[in-house]
C-alpha cells in the first residue's frame, strides 16, 4: 500500500493505492463489502484502475474494473474521515475479503 495526501483540509483530495490479492478479484462480494466500507463514511470515494475512474459507493461501477488478482486500485477520498477509510479499506484488503 501506499499513500498521498494532497493536504490536510477537508477539501483536499486523499489518494492510496490497494492491491487485489484475493483469488477471484473484485467480483459480486468484495465489490458489496467495499461499498460498505465507503458508505460508512460521508466523503466522496473514487476507485480507479488503468485510468478509469468509477464511484467506490458504486457495486456496478467496481465490478465494471474488471479487478482481478494482482490488480492495483487507487482510491481517491475527499472528505474529513479520509484517514478513517484508507484504514478501513487496508484491513480489508489485508484480510483478501474474508476468502479462504
Amino acid at each position: 500500500m501506499s499513500d498521498k495526501t494532497t493536504s490536510e483540509n477537508s477539501d483536499s483530495v486523499d489518494t492510496f493505492t490497494l492491491t487485489v490479492e484475493n483469488k477471484m478479484g473484485i467480483h459480486a462480494r468484495p465489490a458489496a463489502m467495499i461499498v460498505r466500507v465507503a458508505n460508512r463514511f460521508s466523503g466522496d470515494v473514487w476507485v480507479e484502475k488503468d485510468e478509469e475512474k468509477v464511484n467506490g459507493k458504486s457495486i456496478m461501477g467496481l465490478m465494471l474494473l474488471a479487478a482481478g488478482p494482482g490488480s492495483v486500485l487507487t482510491f481517491h477520498t475527499k472528505g474529513a474521515d479520509s484517514a478513517e477509510i484508507q484504514k478501513d479499506m487496508s484491513e480489508l484488503f489485508a484480510k483478501k475479503f474474508e476468502e479462504s
